[in-house]
């Protein structure tokens, strides 16, 4: 009925044509759209809900853009929806200081201690190492979809393209049959890499914007770097702190406070995280590790009611479904040509293979102080999948476009290729992981894994 309504409006009434998508309407557009697909997908397709809701998205996308001819009102409507608010600045100012919490405080804290050196390395070292061999192979395989980029945007790609997307991951990970200590390597390197992979993109990109690509300045570029992830993680740990002491404090008594406590700690860490120029993303998971219970002693485990779960996780599912609904509707805004496409092919063979190397040399490395199963380099290299992150990062050079310091052309390139790779990570990586799990399980010795289903 909303969408009938906008419609007719905007076919017959001129005066509302400029006016008519305020922000009422964008969450109420978004909240039906997935109310409807998350029913389609239970009834129907059975998927697993990102997958499920992102191709429904982007058949409706599709839809509207074949049909533009008999719906031109909706292609419209659809249009504005997605350009008249900034996709990166919804996801990174709201959404995912959400979904970024919401995660940490489900991940066991035991378990990411086992598991905390595979994690830092495949975090830094593994992203780093991605960044790089995205960029290079990217910059001499271009020319020859007759594509010339600077070395500088291909490393760009590298840094946006190379973190996994935790969203993506986690909501992955959930449906699966995975052992605790693959899940929490998985899970943990994705919080961890998304922040460090933000961190790295801005470096490149503040290089870039300077003109001095050929000169780069370490001292400075190590100062930002270690402003943005050592003052994140403070962050986080200082907000996180206090914000546990006073779930200590109310005990569970009033459930509605400690709601409040946790929500004051997300909002007022994200706002003042973008004031101080920090990792936003890696204060979000500090401070959700810093409130989850598992893994705690019993005092700390007890510290949070289960309301305050219960509330996060609806709103980790709720906001999940927004985000791949609105990664499903960005093909219609985004410019699309035949020979950025041919690159996107490249990128898509490039980015597995830059995932399999970036993976490779850490865990090898690790192999020297521990035992690693056979199995893990195949699971963690296929189980990358990229999400709203990297989009949101492509979307966000639209700006240095319209201020003339980034041509157009890179622009869409870059936007292009990174939406294909999504694409692709989300829906073929997405769908077939299940079956790697369950392959290197049962190839496992010992009792079977537990499966994972959210609480």
């Amino acid at each position: 009925m909303i969408f009938l309504f906008k419609i007719l409006c905007l076919n017959y009434c001129p005066i509302t044509k400029t006016t008519i998508m305020d922000v009422l309407d964008f969450i109420t557009i978004l909240i039906i759209l997935a109310a409807f697909f998350l029913l389609m997908n239970v009834k129907y397709l059975k998927l697993p809900s990102t997958i499920g809701l992102m191709i429904m998205a982007l058949s409706l996308s599709l839809f509207i853009i074949f049909g533009e001819v008999i719906f031109s009102a909706l292609k419209l409507l659809a249009t504005d929806l997605m350009t008249e608010y900034d996709f990166s600045r919804v996801l990174f100012q709201v959404m995912l200081s959400f979904l970024l919490f919401a995660g940490a405080l489900e991940m066991d804290l035991g378990k990411l201690g086992e598991e905390k050196w595979m994690i830092l390395i495949l975090a830094t070292l593994g992203v780093l190492i991605s960044t790089f061999v995205v960029g290079s192979i990217m910059f001499y395989a271009l020319p020859f979809v007759n594509i010339q980029l600077d070395f500088i945007y291909c490393l760009l790609f590298g840094a946006l393209i190379s973190p996994t997307d935790p969203i993506a991951v986690l909501a992955m990970i959930k449906k699966s049959r995975v052992s605790k200590n693959l899940e929490s390597q998985i899970a943990g390197e994705s919080l961890f890499n998304d922040g460090i992979g933000v961190v790295v993109f801005l470096t490149i990109l503040h290089i870039a914007m300077s003109g001095n690509s050929g000169h780069v300045d370490f001292g400075e570029v190590g100062l930002l770097f270690g402003q943005e992830v050592i003052g994140g993680i403070a962050l986080g740990a200082i907000f996180g702190y206090l914000g546990l002491r006073l779930l200590i404090l109310i005990e569970n008594e009033y459930t509605e406070i400690e709601v409040l406590v946790t929500l004051s700690m997300v909002l007022g860490g994200a706002s003042i995280a973008e004031t101080l120029h920090v990792s936003g993303p890696l204060a979000m998971v500090t401070m959700g590790l810093f409130v989850g219970n598992k893994g705690r002693s019993s005092e700390l485990a007890d510290a949070a009611g289960e309301y305050v779960y219960k509330f996060w996780h609806l709103m980790d599912e709720a906001m999940n479904a927004i985000l791949f609904i609105l990664i499903g509707m960005q093909i219609i805004v985004i410019h699309w040509k035949v020979d950025f496409i041919l690159a996107a092919l490249i990128a898509i063979v490039v980015v597995l293979f830059a995932r399999l190397v970036g993976v490779g040399i850490p865990v090898t490395l690790y192999r020297l102080k521990a035992k690693v199963p056979k199995y893990t380099i195949r699971i963690l290299t296929w189980s990358g999948l990229r999400g709203g992150i990297s989009v949101a990062l492509a979307l966000s050079m639209y700006e240095y476009y319209k201020n003339g310091t980034m041509s157009e052309d890179t622009v869409n390139l870059i936007t292009v290729m990174t939406y294909c790779v999504v694409l692709f990570s989300i829906v073929v990586q997405g769908l077939t992981i299940g079956k790697l799990f369950a392959k290197a399980e049962s190839n496992t010795p010992g009792p079977p894994a537990e499966k994972n289903t959210p609480e």
